[in-house]
């Protein structure tokens, strides 16, 4: 055994033995203030922030231990992260893009559960054209930017204390020239947030109004005009995470697997196990890539666009397992208290989450594959232009 996988061993053990001793105690309802208390038990027991770095009160370590301990949590059956959005993808992208100040301000609150996050980014005229944003931000003698704009599908911005805005702070330049990472607190004047009712009937997604809102110059991450970079930082965080969760894929088709052994009538059906045998193949293709991400980030390397490759497998596997449990279980998927009920419903959402599959593909062909890229003949041509000829 090489010394590597005795660490690894060892870091899982002990997640393992953690889980075991404290799992009785994880929330088993809904509770928000549950949730980010388990969160910030987990953050304690470094099962969670496992990659941040030590001074901010992370773990320190890397990215195989990170999977480890999602891995476990997921076979524990217990919630894991409550804050998305600050824990997996805006906290790591402070981390290499924020300031001195800025980290410490922003880090601890994250980790602690204190201060939960959402991301500013999609607009009713700028969903997969991100770069299209039109929420403008001006800049004050005062030293301030005041940002108007409405931002859509904005995840958890009911619960938020901050948001990450793209907003466009130069249009006279072209479109991913002009943009800008600003940091609104989500309580600030002229903050509206209005929920958009799912077919679950919960409201986890909002429309965000941001009337004359005012914000200091600290709250710009990464510099003026270097919006695009920062997110597109932020987004490849967003998919390294999901792709990261094809470590426990075995635990998934453990649970299809289970669905339909629990139907003595369906032990024998050799259709559905042949398409739960497809299925099984998809997840265990982003099980192993995962891993090869996981290696490839240990050793240094960059998120690579690659990674929305098995977003993309990830969900659209999950989706067919979904329609062949609906299939086959029939109305019973989508009982009261069914454990299918919010994948069913939420699944075909994820298609769009992180970037659509069409988007997706296009970054894998073009950064990836080294295809022809589309023709863009708005690249160089300044916003404004663009607006007034009906462009964009």
């Amino acid at each position: 055994m090489n010394p590597e996988t005795a660490a690894d061993d060892g870091f899982r053990a002990a997640a393992r033995r953690w889980l075991a001793e404290h799992s009785s105690q994880a929330p088993t309802t809904g509770d928000r203030d549950e949730l980010i208390a388990w969160q910030t038990r987990l953050v304690e027991a470094g099962l969670l922030g496992v990659m941040w770095p030590r001074e901010y009160g992370g773990g320190g370590l890397g990215h195989r231990e990170a999977a480890i301990a999602q891995e476990e949590i997921e076979r524990a059956g217990v919630p894991g992260v409550f804050d998305v959005l600050g824990m997996e993808i805006f906290g790591p992208t402070f981390v290499l893009e924020a300031g001195s100040e800025q980290k410490q301000r922003y880090l601890p609150g994250i980790l602690r559960g204190e201060e939960l996050w959402c991301q500013l980014f999609s607009e009713p005229a700028a969903g997969s054209d991100l770069a299209g944003v039109r929420t403008r931000a001006r800049h004050t003698e005062q030293g301030t930017w005041v940002v108007n704009g409405q931002k859509v599908w904005t995840t958890n911005a009911q619960f938020a204390s901050f948001g990450a805005a793209l907003v466009r702070t130069d249009p006279d330049v072209p479109k991913h020239a002009g943009l800008t990472l600003i940091v609104i607190p989500m309580d600030a004047p002229g903050v509206s947030v209005r929920g958009l009712r799912q077919i679950s009937g919960k409201a986890e997604f909002n429309e965000v109004f941001l009337d004359d809102v005012e914000v200091p110059d600290a709250n710009v991450i990464g510099g003026v005009g270097h919006g695009w970079a920062v997110a597109m930082r932020a987004l490849m965080f967003e998919r390294s995470s999901m792709a990261l969760s094809g470590e426990g894929m075995n635990l998934r088709i453990e649970r299809f697997a289970n669905a339909l052994r629990a139907r003595p009538d369906l032990r024998h059906d050799r259709d559905a196990l042949h398409r739960l045998g497809d299925i099984a193949v998809e997840l265990l293709a982003v099980a192993e890539g995962s891993a090869q991400m996981v290696k490839r980030l240990r050793d240094g390397e960059a998120p690579s666009p690659a990674v929305g490759l098995n977003k993309v497998t990830l969900v659209n596997a999950a989706m067919r397992g979904c329609d062949l449990l609906g299939e086959l279980l029939g109305p019973d998927v989508l009982a009261p208290g069914s454990e299918w009920t919010e994948a069913v419903s939420f699944l075909p959402g994820m298609r769009s989450a992180g970037g659509t599959e069409e988007v997706l593909r296009n970054n894998i062909g073009e950064r990836v594959l080294g295809l022809p890229p589309e023709p863009r003949p708005d690249k160089n041509v300044p916003f404004s232009s663009l607006l007034a000829g009906g462009a964009a």
